[in-house]
């Protein structure tokens, strides 16, 4: 293990140098470097390249991190400044998965816990979470109305910064890892209306609809009559904008609406949702598929875009940072609860596709937009909302690379007394 590159005469930095050397201990391969705010530094792995270097701000930065190590824990610390990444913070989440799941024996657990108490405590306490600020009954349309405006209504501009042009805030498909942003995510919206095989004059329902890049894509490219629902405002109210300055306001429109208050029987020829389903939650599942089914007319097809947990991954010790602070009540089911429960509201499986891999390219395209504007950013959400994305979205990426999460896009139809009307291949989805 390196030494430090130079002796410090402050005691407390050569207490924390000491607590890290033996905290790291058998971590391989190490290609970082810790730098204490007295400039005093752990170097990286002899003949590692340095990936990230971990920047603890203050005396009492690692009692912070280190006092009752989790994911949350981890998180509140980076957001409050503890603690900063320079270089590459994705690669930083392997460090990070090290220390929650740290099992050290009772004996090396008080011998910890006693160094971490002769440093000093965060002069801070505890700020409320966004997730303490709900109320009503989990998944309930007010408080599900909560969870989401907390999300997306941050601000327009800040989302516009790092996003594509069209504003798609959900896993583009990439030809080639080198491709753009953009021709990515004009791909998956390609690939959305091919899936749905839609033609002229039908009616498209998009549950989720965001900033409207879909509806406004099927509208014009396909010409159908397209209607989009979010619960979010100024969503709403930019999505519309972009319509009317498209010439598009008599062929489509997005309205705040819950998908539960949808009303009018087969009354959409297709249904699409994309990277809406995770804030439903398991129990309001057939509900969703019931209610999607009660809308789409006999015949017609559902596709059903949307995060999965998979269950073969060992959980993760303690709390989540993302409940608390990015999708509070959100919920990741995996894949096969998901089939089972449109199966059980009347839908038939027709394809299922993963696309794991083109997320990590997205998420990292995305990470790099919002590093790229990060004065920019601060000043339309503030300092905060620019290190609760760049964390969260750098372990989302991580979390999609390892396989721990995945992205799939299930085609669901309602089939006609048994007939499907669809074709026997899917060739016209790539002609």
């Amino acid at each position: 293990m390196a030494e430090p590159l130079a002796a410090s005469p402050d005691p407390i930095s050569q207490k924390c140098l000491s607590f890290l050397r033996d905290l790291l201990e058998g971590l391989h391969p190490r290609d970082f470097a810790v730098r204490l705010w007295d400039g005093s530094t752990l170097e990286e792995e002899r003949g590692e390249p340095r990936r990230f270097t971990m920047v603890l701000k203050h005396p009492g930065a690692l009692r912070a991190l280190f006092q009752s190590p989790s994911e949350l824990s981890l998180g509140e610390a980076y957001l409050v400044d503890d603690f900063d990444i320079e270089g590459d913070i994705g690669s930083a989440f392997s460090l990070a998965d090290h220390l929650v799941r740290l099992d050290p024996g009772v004996g090396e657990r008080l011998r910890f816990a006693w160094r971490l108490s002769s440093l000093p405590s965060p002069a801070r306490g505890r700020a409320v979470r966004p997730s303490e600020r709900l109320h009503g009954d989990r998944h309930s349309r007010v408080r599900d109305r909560q969870a989401v405006t907390y999300h997306y209504d941050v601000s327009n501009d800040f989302y516009a910064l790092w996003l594509d042009a069209r504003m798609v805030y959900s896993c583009a498909c990439f030809a080639s890892p080198e491709e753009d942003l953009d021709t990515a995510q004009e791909r998956k919206l390609d690939t959305l209306c091919r899936k749905l095989r839609l033609r002229r004059g039908e009616r498209l329902l998009d549950i989720g609809a965001g900033w409207g890049g879909l509806v406004l894509y099927a509208a014009l490219r396909y010409g159908v009559e397209a209607v989009g629902i979010t619960l979010s405002r100024p969503q709403a109210e930019l999505a519309n904008e972009r319509i009317r300055e498209a010439g598009l306001a008599g062929r489509c429109r997005v309205t705040v609406c819950d998908y539960r208050d949808i009303d009018g029987r087969e009354s959409f020829d297709k249904l699409v949702s994309v990277g809406m389903f995770e804030h439903v939650g398991e129990s309001r599942l057939e509900e969703y598929f019931g209610r999607a089914f009660r809308l789409l007319r006999t015949g017609g097809v559902f596709l059903n875009h949307g995060i999965a947990s998979n269950p073969a991954a060992p959980p993760i010790p303690g709390p989540s940072f993302s409940d608390h602070y990015v999708f509070p009540d959100g919920e990741l089911l995996p894949i096969s609860s998901t089939l089972r429960a449109a199966e059980a509201k009347g839908f038939e499986v027709r394809d299922v596709e993963s696309l794991r891999e083109h997320y990590v390219l997205t998420l990292m395209h995305w990470v790099r937009r919002l590093e790229a504007r990060r004065e920019e950013a601060c000043r339309a959400a503030g300092e905060t909302a620019y290190r609760l994305w760049r964390l969260y979205m750098a372990g989302a990426a991580h979390k999609f690379r390892t396989g721990r999460n995945n992205v799939y896009q299930a085609l669901l139809s309602k089939p006609d007394r048994g007939a499907s009307g669809l074709p026997l291949s899917r060739a016209d989805w790539y002609a």
